[in-house]
C-alpha cells in the first residue's frame, strides 16, 4: 500500500454551532463579500471560474459546500429553507464577515436558500442573483409526509453505500449528469477532487436527503414571500441553449415569470445548460457585479 496521502483542498472547516456539521469553506480576495452557493450535489469546485473573475474585479468570494455535499461533513438533520439561510448567517460570523451586507448568489435549489437568507436577513443582503434557480409556481404536490420521505431517502442512501456504488459510479455518475447539464462540453473539474468526493456515499446521502426535503423548501419560501419582503436588488439569470434540439422555452417563460414575481431583473445566458457558471463564468460574474452596482445606486438614492 501506498503511504501517499490525497492532496489537501483548497479552504478550512468551520464548525457552526446550529449543527455542529464540519463544513468545507472558501473565502479568497478582498472588497465587498460575495457568496456563492451551489445547486444539488454539486461542490465548491463548480465556481472556480466565477470566483476567479470576482476576485479579480474586487470582491471577497465565500464558498461553502452544505453538509453532505463536497467535502462537508455528513448532513445530521433534514434541510430547510430557513435552515440553510441561517447557516450562511452564521457562516459569515465566524468567518469575521458578519457587519458587511453580502450579495448572495444561489444556483438550482440553492436559489431557495439565498432568497431565504435575503429575507431573514435584509439588513446583510446588498444583492441576490438567482442562477436557473429553481421555481414553483404553485404548492409542490407530494404524495408523502416529510418524515416518511427522509426515512425512505436515508435508508436509500445506506443501501447505496452499503453495496459500494459510490466508489464504483460516483465519479462517473457526476461527469454524466455535467455534460447532460451543460450546453456544451465536458466537466471542467479536477478528477482528483470528483474521486475524492464523489467516490464517498457521504454526498450520495446529502444529495438523496436534499432532494426528499424538495417540496417542504419549495413550501417555506413561498411562505416567506407572503410575509417578508425583499428590499435588496435581484437578479434572475436563466441559462438557455437556442442551439439545443429541443429549446426549453416552458423553463425560460418560468423563469421570467419568477423574475416578475421578484421584481427582478431578468436576464438570460446563452448557449448555457442548468449549470449556468460552467457555461457562461463570464456572464455570471457580471451579473454579481450588476447586482451589487444596483444595491450601490439604491444606498446612494437613499442618501442623498
Amino acid at each position: 500500500m501506498s503511504g501517499r496521502r490525497a492532496d489537501p483542498a483548497p479552504g478550512r472547516f468551520v464548525r457552526l454551532s446550529c449543527d455542529g456539521v464540519p463544513l468545507h469553506v472558501l473565502v479568497e480576495g478582498s472588497g465587498p463579500p460575495v457568496v456563492l452557493s451551489a445547486g444539488l450535489a454539486m461542490a465548491w469546485f463548480d465556481w472556480d471560474q466565477v470566483a476567479e473573475l470576482l476576485v479579480a474585479a474586487g470582491r471577497t468570494v465565500v464558498r461553502f459546500d452544505r453538509p453532505g455535499h463536497g467535502l462537508s461533513g455528513p448532513a445530521v438533520r433534514p434541510p430547510s429553507a430557513a435552515g440553510e439561510a441561517h447557516r450562511i448567517a452564521g457562516l459569515l460570523d465566524a468567518l469575521g464577515l458578519g457587519a458587511e451586507r453580502v450579495t448572495v448568489a444561489g444556483h438550482s435549489l440553492a436559489g431557495f436558500h439565498a432568497e431565504a437568507f435575503a429575507r431573514l436577513y435584509p439588513a446583510r443582503t446588498a444583492a441576490l442573483v438567482l442562477l436557473d434557480g429553481s421555481v414553483e409556481e404553485g404548492p409542490p404536490r407530494t404524495a408523502l409526509p416529510a418524515g416518511l420521505r427522509t426515512g425512505a431517502a436515508r435508508v436509500l442512501g445506506r443501501a447505496v453505500t452499503a453495496v459500494g456504488l459510490p466508489a464504483a459510479l460516483g465519479p462517473w455518475a457526476r461527469r454524466t449528469a455535467v455534460r447532460a447539464s451543460r450546453a456544451g462540453g465536458a466537466d471542467p473539474a479536477p478528477r482528483g477532487l470528483v474521486r475524492r468526493c464523489y467516490r464517498t456515499g457521504r454526498v450520495w446521502r446529502g444529495a438523496l436527503l436534499e432532494n426528499s426535503r424538495y417540496p417542504d423548501t419549495a413550501a417555506e419560501v413561498r411562505a416567506l414571500r407572503a410575509e417578508l419582503p425583499l428590499t435588496a436588488p435581484v437578479t434572475v439569470l436563466a441559462g438557455h441553449d437556442p442551439g439545443a434540439r429541443r429549446p426549453d422555452l416552458a423553463w425560460l417563460a418560468r423563469q421570467a415569470a419568477l423574475a416578475d414575481a421578484l421584481g427582478a431583473r431578468f436576464a438570460v445566458a446563452e448557449p448555457a445548460g442548468h449549470l449556468v457558471m460552467l457555461d457562461r463564468p463570464h456572464q455570471v460574474a457580471r451579473a454579481v457585479q450588476y447586482a451589487a452596482v444596483q444595491y450601490a445606486a439604491v444606498r446612494a438614492g437613499e442618501t442623498d
